[in-house]
C-alpha cells in the first residue's frame, strides 16, 4: 500500500477512499491466492501424473531405438576404417625397420631414414587420430568402442538435445540420411517432454513457495519473486554439482571444476566438445541426468526470464491514458495533493487486478471505476476553482 502526507485538508477525504481501496484490493488478492492454494493439489490427478512419466519414457526408447539404428548404421564402417590404420602404421612400421636393417648404401642411409621416418609418423599421427593407441605389442587396440550400444545411445540423445559434441559423428551416407530425419521427428518431440516436465517443475516450485511457513527477512531487500529466482539458480548450481561429483567417480583425469564445466556447457545445449565422458559404463545415467536437467535448467531460466520482464513491466506502470492525464494534472496543480503518489497508487493498484479478463458484474471492479471516476472529477473541479498565480522573475545583470 502507497502511504504519502496530503498537502490539503480538502484531500483527506480522497486519501481515506484511496486507503480503504488498496486495503479492499489485498484482502481480495489473499482470498484469490487462498482458493488457489486449497485447489491446487486436488487439481493433480494420476493421469496427469502418468502423462508426464508416458513422455519421458517415450522419450527414452525413441533415443534408445535411435542410439541402435546409429550403431548399425555406423559400427560397420568404423570398425573397417580403424583396421585400414592398422595395415597403414603395420606396413609403414615394417618399411621404417628394414631400411635400417638391410640397406647397405651408407651415403644413402641418412636420407632414407628421414623419408621412412616422416612416412611412419605421418601414419601414426593418423592412427592417433582414428582413436587407435599405438601400441605395436597389442596390434594397436582401440582404446574404447566409439560406436557401442551406450555410446550410441548417447550420441542419439546428443541429436536430440541439440548439444553436439563432435567427438563422434556419422560418417556413412545412411548414417547421415538417418541422422536427418531422426533429427527432424525427434527434436520437437525432445523439446516438447523437457517444456512439459519444466512446467513440472515450475508448479513444484510454486507449490513449494505458498506453503512456506515464511519467507526470510532478506526478501524484505530483494522482493519475494527476486528471492524465489535466486534460489532457484543457486538449486541449478547444487545440481551441477552433483553431477560434477559423480564424474569424478568414473572420469579419473578430470577435476571437480572440469565436470561442473562439463554439466554446464551441456546444460545449456553450448555443447564445446572439449570436454567428453569417455566411459561408456555410465553413458545411460547420464543421459537420464542430461534430459531432466534441460528441463530443470530450462525452468530456471525461464523463471529468471520473467522476473526481468516483471521488473522491465514495472518501470513501464506510468503509462496509459489514466496515467498521462493524472501527470498533465500533476504538472499544473501547484502545491495542494501529491499528484505523483496519487498516479502511483492508480496504477500499481490497478494492474492487480487483470482488467483484461474482469467481470462486469464485479463489485470490486465496480466501485473501483466508480472512485477512479469521482476523484478525477473533484481533481478537475478543485484546479478550476484554483486561482491562476502570475511568477515574475527579475534578473539582474551589469549591461
Amino acid at each position: 500500500m502507497v502511504e504519502f502526507d496530503s498537502a490539503d485538508e480538502a484531500n483527506t477525504e480522497l486519501l481515506q477512499k484511496l486507503k480503504h481501496l488498496d486495503v479492499r484490493v489485498e484482502s481480495a488478492e489473499r482470498k484469490d491466492g487462498g482458493l488457489c492454494q486449497n485447489g491446487c493439489w486436488k487439481s493433480l490427478k494420476w493421469k496427469a501424473t502418468l502423462n508426464h512419466i508416458g513422455l519421458l519414457v517415450s522419450l527414452s526408447l525413441y533415443c534408445g531405438v535411435g542410439g541402435l539404428i546409429f550403431r548399425q548404421l555406423e559400427r560397420p564402417a568404423e570398425v573397417e576404417r580403424l583396421q585400414y590404420l592398422k595395415n597403414v602404421v603395420k606396413t609403414k612400421r615394417e618399411n621404417f625397420i628394414n631400411v635400417i636393417i638391410n640397406n647397405t648404401d651408407v651415403n644413402n642411409l641418412d636420407q632414407l631414414l628421414k623419408f621412412e621416418l616422416a612416412k611412419y609418423e605421418e601414419a601414426v599421427q593418423e592412427a592417433a587420430e582414428g582413436g587407435l593407441l599405438i601400441e605395436a605389442e597389442q596390434d594397436f587396440p582401440e582404446p574404447y568402442e566409439r560406436w557401442s550400444i551406450l555410446q550410441a545411445v548417447f550420441f542419439s540423445s546428443t541429436v536430440l538435445t541439440t548439444i553436439g559434441y563432435g567427438n563422434i559423428v556419422p560418417v556413412t551416407i545412411g548414417g547421415r540420411a538417418f541422422c536427418i530425419c531422426f533429427a527432424l521427428i525427434g527434436i520437437p518431440f525432445t523439446l516438447t517432454v523437457i517444456a512439459d516436465w519444466g512446467r513440472l517443475f515450475a508448479t513444484a516450485v510454486s507449490v513449494l513457495g505458498r506453503h512456506m511457513p515464511k519467507t526470510p527477512k532478506v526478501t524484505n531487500f530483494i522482493g519475494r519473486t527476486w528471492f524465489y529466482a535466486l534460489s532457484a539458480v543457486l538449486f541449478l548450481c547444487v545440481y551441477l554439482a552433483i553431477g560434477a561429483g559423480l564424474l569424478l567417480l568414473w572420469e579419473d583425469d578430470w577435476t571437480f571444476f572440469d565436470g561442473f564445466y562439463f554439466c554446464f556447457i551441456t546444460m545449456t545445449t553450448i555443447g564445446f566438445g572439449d570436454l567428453v565422458p569417455k566411459k561408456p559404463n555410465y553413458m545411460l545415467l547420464c543421459t537420464l541426468y542430461i534430459l531432466i536437467g534441460l528441463a530443470l535448467t530450462s525452468t530456471i531460466i525461464e523463471l529468471v526470464r520473467r522476473q526481468y520482464a516483471t521488473s522491465w513491466a514495472k518501470l513501464q506502470e506510468l503509462s496509459g491514458p489514466m496515467a498521462e492525464t493524472l501527470r498533465r494534472l500533476g504538472e499544473t496543480a501547484g502545491t495542494g495533493l501529491d499528484y505523483t503518489a496519487l498516479q502511483k497508487v492508480l496504477t500499481v493498484s490497478m494492474p492487480k487486478w487483470n482488467m483484461s479478463r474482469k467481470d462486469p458484474n464485479n463489485a470490486d471492479i465496480a466501485a473501483l471505476e466508480a472512485i477512479t471516476n469521482a476523484i478525477l472529477k473533484e481533481v478537475k473541479e478543485a484546479q478550476n476553482n484554483k486561482p491562476k498565480v502570475l511568477q515574475i522573475v527579475i534578473y539582474e545583470s551589469s549591461v
